[in-house]
């Protein structure tokens, strides 16, 4: 979603949001890909629509490939909404996955598995209100 940013507005604080959306982003993978190698866990796992995925909201958060042509097609105001909108939805599945993650008995016992999450869950809460903010 936010390599749409370039393209489809001309906001400023919505590219912001993007940048910090990516490079939060890209830290949290660099966590988990570090976690999985170290216990020998395979990684290669692509989420992305470009790359040809097929799955229809198989994750919590994820967008719908309508969605997804709704959100490439849209410009400036109307992707601006649009994105903030798909944006939100995308991080209230990453609360869902740490929530259900932190209900699971076993799970998350590990300090920096449970330190992980609850950095993840207090970022995406704060993007989640910033978004709501700028909606407005």
């Amino acid at each position: 979603m936010t390599k749409l940013v370039a393209t489809n507005t001309k906001d400023e604080a919505i590219r912001l949001m993007s940048r910090r959306i990516d490079v939060s982003q890209a830290d949290e993978m660099k966590v988990m890909e570090t976690w999985l190698r170290r216990r020998g866990e395979p990684v290669a796992l692509s989420m992305s629509h470009d790359a040809g995925a097929t799955h229809e909201m198989s994750m919590p958060g994820m967008l719908t490939s309508a969605q997804l042509r709704q959100l490439r097609t849209a410009r400036d105001r109307t992707f601006d909404r649009l994105f903030l909108t798909l944006m939100i939805q995308h991080h209230e599945g990453a609360l869902a996955m740490i929530r259900d993650l932190l209900a699971t008995t076993g799970a998350a016992q590990e300090p920096e598995i449970f330190q992980f999450a609850s950095h993840v869950d207090a970022d995406q809460r704060a993007e989640i209100a910033r978004m709501r903010s700028m909606l407005q």
